[in-house]
């Protein structure tokens, strides 16, 4: 064998051998790992899990979905797409939920963290953000799971920060939609005062004998006529003034009628929007749908006795290993120098 082969001190043969003549070592490198690692295992507090499960709804209008006829309507019982998938995300990542959990739980007191201290808005965020994961499934859902050391309180917690999300989304879309049905609605109210201001007009022409210019330009020219023939100069007066009447405002008594049909029809329309609009106001139509409500876990999350004490004893093993074998190549190296003082390594 060559003397590089010979100092070859990870050679499988060699190593074996290594720690077989260190057993002893390591068998006490190993039990104290064992004492050591249980010992902090049986001190960290243990954790248990809770998670919820969740698709968002489809983000259209109730109104379009219920009343409107429309093709590109989305119907309000499907599961959202990617779009609202990614908008409940930023939702239930939001400041506003988790300060709303953090002072409903007393997270301060909760995680055993100094209100006082310099950091510890920083230090709460950070435990929270580590306890409460939000993240999307490759199903198109959320999952929220918790970690906490009660079992009840992550369940609650996973629970309410659900519920929490409807809510929130409920108010943004009802902050909007109370905008927009404002909008409509001084829109709907002027329409209905720009009618009535039509209709008095008319009401006032119909006073001065104004009701319909052509059937009265009609019927008043065919008298007056006959008062002519019959020579009933009274009545020729008279029915001449309403003829006066009816060519002073008989023009604005036609444009104000077809102006009436138009703003009628215009009217029509925008009460639909206003009905649409009050609809979307008013609904309360839930905007997730959860498929796995939190349940209290009846075994704990984290640790996992013994996978840790599996890892650590194991762990230490190979690092005394690797730092007895350095050690033995540099007791070897000080041998041969002292023997040999032409030996190089």
């Amino acid at each position: 064998m060559s003397d590089s082969n010979q100092e070859n001190i990870f050679n499988l043969s060699n190593l074996i051998g290594f720690v077989s003549k260190n057993k002893i070592a390591l068998s006490i490198i190993g039990v104290v790992a064992f004492i050591v690692s249980v010992i902090v295992c049986l001190s960290i507090p243990p954790k248990f899990k809770s998670t919820v499960i969740l698709f968002p709804t489809s983000s259209g209008s109730v109104s379009q979905a219920l009343i409107t006829e429309s093709q590109q309507k989305k119907e309000i019982l499907n599961f959202g797409e990617e779009e609202e998938v990614e908008q409940l995300m930023q939702i239930l990542l939001s400041s506003e939920i988790r300060n709303r959990i953090i002072e409903k739980y007393d997270l301060f007191r909760h995680y055993r963290i100094n209100k006082d201290s310099k950091y510890a808005n920083s230090q709460l965020y950070k435990k929270y953000e580590s306890n409460v994961k939000i993240s999307r499934t490759e199903y198109m859902s959320i999952k929220i799971e918790v970690l906490d050391e009660s079992p009840d309180t992550a369940a609650l917690i996973a629970n309410d920060v659900a519920a929490l999300v409807d809510s929130l989304y409920a108010k943004i879309q009802r902050e909007r939609a109370t905008k927009a049905f404002q909008i409509v609605e001084r829109e709907f109210l002027a329409q209905k005062d720009k009618i009535k201001s039509i209709e008095d007009s008319l009401f006032a022409l119909s006073k001065l004998g104004v009701i319909d210019v052509k059937s009265q330009s009609e019927m008043y020219s065919e008298q007056h006529a006959i008062a002519i023939a019959s020579g009933n100069e009274r009545a020729r007066i008279e029915i001449e003034k309403k003829l006066d009447i009816l060519a002073t405002y008989g023009s604005s008594q036609s444009i104000l009628k077809e102006q009436m049909f138009e703003e009628v029809k215009q009217l029509s329309v925008i009460e639909a929007k206003y009905r649409e609009a009050r609809i979307d106001m008013e609904q309360d139509l839930p905007n997730t749908y959860i498929v796995s409500p939190a349940e209290v876990a009846d075994r704990k999350f984290y640790p996992i006795y013994w996978l840790t004490v599996s890892v650590s004893v194991l762990s230490t093993l190979l690092f005394s290993i690797v730092l007895l074998l350095l050690f033995d190549k540099y007791i070897k190296k000080k041998v041969n120098s002292s023997l040999n003082p032409s030996y190089r390594s």
